[in-house]
């Protein structure tokens, strides 16, 4: 007599680690640590090389005597290319297979680094700049999909810490690296130092990543049309946020041409898809609960990243401070992240919960905010070493346990089992990570510009010419620059400017503590996020040691 499905009982944790276990190779290669350097490398030396390239902007502009408008767009040049080929990634990692597409476009983009610091014509360099973004954008969606298809479950939670690393390490030693390059062998470094590492991720994928078999096609062929369509849409929409605060969004042709375009692609790309299914995409697997929410986190996360990227280098570059000047504030978020990421990938291994994990980082991002938040215009950057020593660990255990989370919902929503879904998850989580990133930097960028514009108006509202305060104050400073200016009318006019620049001052000190205050709100709602999010069946403990029931328990145990 037949048994009817629903009286079948459920499997157990055991017998649903082996069966996940069994769909990953029990073996990452006879190097596996040579193939989890080559999956993590990729990330990170696309990271500092957008990094570097938005500190050495200004040395860019003046070794080509490019004005400010043309200088806006060498830093879009490589973004919105890194966003154009993130969808068509997927494309070709489908018909030509990670492994090779990620050889050919490292090969690539090592010969275009080296050969950036040697052009001197401004649109070459903004067609340069382009092809080292369409090359080196394939690094982080064909390395995810190499994470989720061949490293042992045993390996994923040091994977992630060592990705973590790379990435979070790649942002917050950039300023200090970049300010040692222009210091002591010059701007170009900036490119040739990715030059230098790419190889060696080259050869860790070579040696330490296994050869896919042959793709058998079946069904109809992929859609081109579809993949351009889709990466022209979210790189105009990209282009815009970039230049928007530039052009004063809505008001300017340039924004509005950029913003419809995009919606014009978009749309495309969209009634394309439901006329014609494209088998190297499956958007239906993305419309999980735990997908969505795991997307807007990144987004927040990226959002929170800005307190480093963004707000600590203005404060101090407000008073004049150089990229040298102000990396040893930011050095102190990288230098522990190596022992923090491998503290978290143990706490995984042992059975923490990734959500805990991820939570624990968002609360220390914030504290670490709020401790910003006590900033004065005195300030220098011996005073962020505390707090950024404790956003260091807050980004550590944020991002691993977001990354962790994220990669436990590909492995139990069957991500593994079809290679278009592995594929589609990986170039989400991309176009998220830079779009999302890139609508945080334009929304911190106006905000930015707006408080400091309020706080100008409000503190000019106390400082009027004909107060006995305000003209004491002026006659006090005017009265030491007698001596060095050519009378009182120049010694006077000096004093106002004087005056005025404290205004400044103190209206981007309020700013800040806007920003960082900003900061701690957005690090709140990414706690709540994280409170919504589905347990997943099994945690890193028990996915990577399949065994008996008993075993299991004993484990999650210790």
């Amino acid at each position: 007599m037949a048994t009817h499905p629903s009286t079948l009982p459920a499997p157990s944790k055991a017998q649903i680690a082996r069966a996940i276990a069994g769909a990953l190779p029990a073996e990452l290669s006879q190097s596996p640590v040579v193939g989890i350097l080559g999956v993590v490398m990729g990330a990170g030396i696309v990271t500092l090389t957008g990094r570097m390239l938005t500190l050495g902007t200004p040395d860019l502009k003046g070794g080509l005597g490019i004005g400010v408008d043309d200088g806006a767009w060498i830093g879009s040049a490589f973004n919105v290319a890194l966003m154009f080929i993130g969808p068509f990634t997927v494309y070709f990692g489908g018909l030509l297979g990670a492994r090779r597409v990620l050889l050919f476009a490292g090969a690539a983009f090592t010969l275009i680094c080296l050969y950036l610091p040697l052009v001197h014509n401004y649109s070459l360099l903004l067609t340069t700049l382009a092809l080292a973004g369409l090359t080196s954008g394939t690094f982080y969606p064909l390395t995810l999909t190499f994470a989720l298809k061949n490293i042992p479950p045993r390996f994923l939670p040091f994977t992630l810490a060592l990705y973590a690393s790379s990435v979070d390490g790649a942002v917050n030693v950039a300023p200090w690296l970049y300010g040692w390059f222009r210091e002591h062998l010059g701007y170009p470094w900036m490119f040739w130092v990715s030059a230098a590492l790419t190889p060696i991720m080259l050869f860790c994928i070579y040696r330490g990543i296994p050869a896919p078999p042959p793709r058998k096609s079946s069904g109809p062929p992929p859609s081109f049309a579809g993949f351009l369509y889709a990466s022209a849409g979210f790189a105009l929409l990209f282009a815009a946020l970039d230049q928007g605060q530039r052009v004063d969004w809505w008001r300017s042709g340039l924004f509005n041409a950029l913003f419809w375009g995009a919606m014009v692609f978009l749309l495309g790309s969209l009634i394309r898809r439901l006329r014609m299914p494209n088998p190297l995409v499956d958007l239906p697997y993305l419309r999980k609960w735990n997908t969505i929410l795991l997307g807007i986190g990144l987004m927040f996360f990226r959002f929170c990243l800005l307190s480093t990227i963004i707000l600590i280098p203005q404060s101090l570059a407000v008073h004049g401070f150089e990229a040298e000047q102000y990396a040893p504030a930011l050095i102190w978020t990288a230098l522990p992240q190596i022992i923090i990421a491998t503290i978290a990938a143990l706490l995984l291994v042992y059975g923490l919960d990734s959500r805990l994990l991820m939570a624990a980082g968002f609360a220390c991002m914030a504290a670490a905010a709020l401790l910003n938040a006590s900033y004065t215009s005195a300030w220098s950057a011996q005073d962020y070493y505390r707090s950024e020593l404790l956003m260091g660990v807050g980004q550590s255990f944020a991002f691993i346990g977001l990354v962790a989370t994220i990669v436990l919902q590909a492995i139990f929503t069957g991500g593994l089992t079809k290679a278009q879904d592995a594929l589609t998850f990986s170039a989400f989580f991309h176009v998220i990570r830079l779009l999302g990133g890139q609508i945080g930097v334009a929304f911190l960028t106006h905000y930015i510009a707006v408080r400091e514009q309020l706080h100008s108006n409000l503190l000019g509202l106390h400082v009027q010419a004909g107060t006995w305060l305000d003209d004491n104050a002026i006659g006090q400073i005017a009265g030491g620059l007698y001596g060095k200016s050519s009378g009182l009318p120049t010694a006077t006019g000096r004093a106002v400017g004087i005056i005025a620049g404290r205004v400044r001052l103190q209206a981007y000190t309020l700013t800040f503590i806007d920003g960082f205050h900003l900061i701690a709100w957005a690090c709140v709602v990414a706690l709540l996020l994280a409170a919504l999010l589905k347990k997943s069946p099994l945690h890193y403990g028990e996915l990577s040691f399949p065994g008996d029931d008993s075993s299991v328990t004993q484990r999650t145990a210790l």
